[in-house]
């Protein structure tokens, strides 16, 4: 059976969809009606008519941010009981991870129990899409990742790449502050 093709016809574009302003007015409509319609809304329920909620911003810092008891957010390497890391350097989160911002560097294991160890293990959490396939993957359970610590703001790209001592909590991640002279 042959495949028919058809031809699409683009619109004709006259004056007003040329210069846009119809296509700005419309959106000024839809940003306007938003404000109206939670005004409203607010209104009701302050005066106690009930009647569905409007929409609300976070105030962050005053009001963390409340996710699901499930939601994955920070990276945690967890010790031996001598305090080194639990991470054989087998590279597996590495590999299945699909943002590819887990970089580790291993080395050989001064212990004759373990074979490998990771010589440097960083996350690039700019990258990281939290979907949590490296705690997953992990076969000695050496990665986790907390509930509810959403407190990564950073002011630089650098800050967001977390290093061993900062993924074990030897060291507390502290953001640098930005360079007010260029």
């Amino acid at each position: 059976m042959a495949a028919t093709v058809a031809t699409v016809r683009r619109p004709e574009r006259t004056l007003a969809t040329r210069i846009y302003l119809i296509e700005v007015f419309r959106g000024l409509v839809v940003t306007t009606r938003h404000l109206l319609v939670n005004l409203y809304r607010h209104a009701r329920r302050a005066l106690g008519l009930g009647g569905p909620a409007g929409a609300v911003t976070i105030q962050y810092p005053e009001d963390p941010a409340r996710l699901g008891a499930r939601a994955r957010t920070r990276h945690r390497l967890l010790k031996r009981d001598d305090g080194s890391p639990r991470c054989t350097a087998c590279l597996l989160c590495e590999t299945i991870c699909p943002a590819r911002c887990i970089r580790i560097t291993a080395e050989d294991s001064p212990v004759e129990v373990v074979e490998k160890r990771a010589k440097t293990f960083q996350i690039d959490l700019g990258l990281c899409v939290f979907c949590g396939y490296c705690a997953e993957a992990c076969p000695v359970d050496a990665i986790h990742m907390d509930a509810n610590k959403v407190e990564l703001s950073t002011y630089t790209r650098a800050d967001l790449i977390w290093d061993m001592a900062e993924l074990m909590d030897d060291k507390p991640k502290r953001p640098s502050l930005p360079s007010l002279h260029p």
